[in-house]
């Protein structure tokens, strides 16, 4: 799993930096002054949690097995919330249905909950 993670982390993180270029070099002459703030919040979003992914994994082969529990749970919210929430915030700047803001803030829970669950991990898993 952790190679996943690392992996997704790898890939996030590119498209993350590539997103946040394309704003700034083509899309703020295509998109209001808001559309393009919705554009970057995500983008950036998607970097910080991306590196998050990649520490994930890094946590997971560095510690001893088996490794803490909450490991895997953090990997795999960090992944669902880039994606209900800088794929929500991605889509509505370019005018999808406001409703589908309404994922947005799961996709903020679902980082919020990988944080919380990569901390709790310090206090789980093998010990010495």
């Amino acid at each position: 799993m952790e190679r996943w993670f690392l992996g997704g982390a790898g890939f996030l993180g590119a498209m993350a930096v590539a997103a946040g270029a394309f704003g700034s070099h083509v899309l703020a002459e295509k998109l209001s002054d808001r559309a393009l703030a919705i554009f970057e919040t995500a983008a950036r979003y998607q970097l910080i949690h991306a590196l998050l992914l990649g520490l994930v994994a890094v946590a997971m082969g560095a510690m001893p097995k088996p490794v803490a529990p909450s490991l895997p749970i953090a990997g795999v919210s960090a992944l669902l919330g880039m994606v209900l929430f800088s794929g929500s915030l991605y889509a509505l700047s370019f005018g999808a249905p406001k409703i589908l803001g309404v994922i947005t803030p799961i996709g903020g829970v679902g980082l919020i909950v990988s944080w919380l669950a990569f901390g709790l991990a310090a206090f789980q898993g093998a010990k010495p």
